[in-house]
């Protein structure tokens, strides 16, 4: 039996299982099953010589924001709107078909976009080119979902449903839930809340569904079985931010326009007119949560020519992040540091490693004497 039909043969089961409290169980093992099946879907083919080609786009600038939609809905069109870069556009279906970057300088910031080809329904599965683009989304720092106003809730509700069934995770935090494998002593189970979901029975059965069999486990908030898979899963799950992006409102009455300007994460654009493209550069830049940092030398002006680029998602915004950025072994040498801007409450304020620095801060990293 193939893994689609096995897929297909477990969500009968899932459906026909009656939800209760005697029946958790045996759905957490289904579930745990069901997302080992689909990670194999995803993963290439033995012996199939590698990357495909004009997928394999190396990382490039200060964060990567990745075009995620269904064909003909408008990001090549974006990509050439938003960058030198001109992506082929036309009237017809996929006529982008790899991956092709472009780069947004915004604020002294290298913002790497990148235009994929269309999803398709059963991208997930593996269909059409679903397992690159997938795989180039989960690298993203940012997913900017296009979609074509006309047919705005459809698409969207298709899109997140084919990136939630492959573990990437739109605008969510990942579950406060420590697990870590043990060589010995079984599977210890324990909470700091009540659970309404979990128990120690389901996380075994889970577990063991893994081949994991001693784990330390530690709930610190009410999580759902879906959840405790996903900390399970490890490195399959992506949390990823989302702006869902309503390109050619401008088929589309005002009142429309409103509603979906008006949904959480979203912003209204139309390509054709140029309508909204640098609010949507500035919703970019915020999404991401990048902060400018400016450096400064004792005795000397400070850089504003060159900024550091700190991102919370990546290693952080704190002073022993921007150590790291400048020299990998500053924070080895690191003996305090002086910080005029935001996050202090007086001008040069003497911080540690850990301080929290703001958009625009100026920092002065001083090092131990030798």
């Amino acid at each position: 039996m193939g893994i689609q039909e096995r897929i297909k043969e477990i969500q009968f089961e899932m459906a026909r299982t009656q939800k209760n409290k005697a029946t958790e169980g045996h759905l957490g093992l289904l579930k745990a099953r069901l997302s080992k099946l689909k990670a194999q879907l995803l993963e290439p083919p033995k012996g199939g010589g590698g990357k495909a080609e004009g997928f394999d786009v190396g990382k490039y600038g200060d964060a990567r924001v990745a075009l995620i939609g269904f064909p003909s809905v408008g990001k090549s069109t974006l990509l050439s709107s938003l960058t030198p870069t001109q992506s082929e556009s036309a009237a017809y279906e996929f006529t982008t078909l790899t991956c092709i970057p472009g780069i947004i300088t915004y604020k002294g910031a290298k913002l790497q976009l990148l235009d994929l080809p269309g999803i398709i329904e059963g991208a997930s599965e593996g269909k059409g080119r679903g397992r690159q683009v997938i795989a180039v989304g989960k690298s993203a720092d940012l997913i900017l979902m296009v979609l074509d106003a006309q047919n705005a809730k459809e698409q969207k509700a298709k899109i997140t449903a084919e990136l939630e069934s492959v573990g990437i995770r739109l605008n969510k935090r990942r579950p406060d839930i420590t697990f870590q494998r043990k060589a010995a002593n079984g599977i210890v189970f324990n909470a700091t809340c009540h659970l309404t979901h979990m128990s120690q029975e389901i996380a075994r059965k889970i577990c063991h569904e893994y081949k994991i069999f001693h784990a330390e486990i530690l709930l610190r908030e009410d999580a759902s079985v879906d959840e405790f898979i996903d900390i399970v899963e490890g490195k399959n799950r992506s949390y990823i931010p989302c702006l869902y992006v309503y390109n050619k409102i401008d088929n589309i009455s005002i009142e429309e326009v409103n509603d979906l300007a008006r949904e959480p994460d979203s912003i209204v654009i139309s390509c054709n007119l140029r309508m909204n493209l640098e609010w949507l550069v500035e919703r970019i830049w915020q999404k991401l949560g990048l902060v400018r940092v400016y450096t400064k030398k004792p005795g000397f002006h400070p850089d504003f020519g060159d900024p550091l680029i700190l991102t919370e998602r990546r290693d952080g915004i704190s002073i022993e992040a921007a150590c790291i950025q400048l020299h990998k072994d500053l924070v080895d040498e690191f003996r305090c540091a002086f910080v005029w801007g935001k996050s202090t409450k007086h001008l040069a304020q003497r911080v540690g490693l850990k301080h929290i620095l703001c958009d625009e801060d100026v920092v002065q990293i001083l090092k131990k004497k030798s």
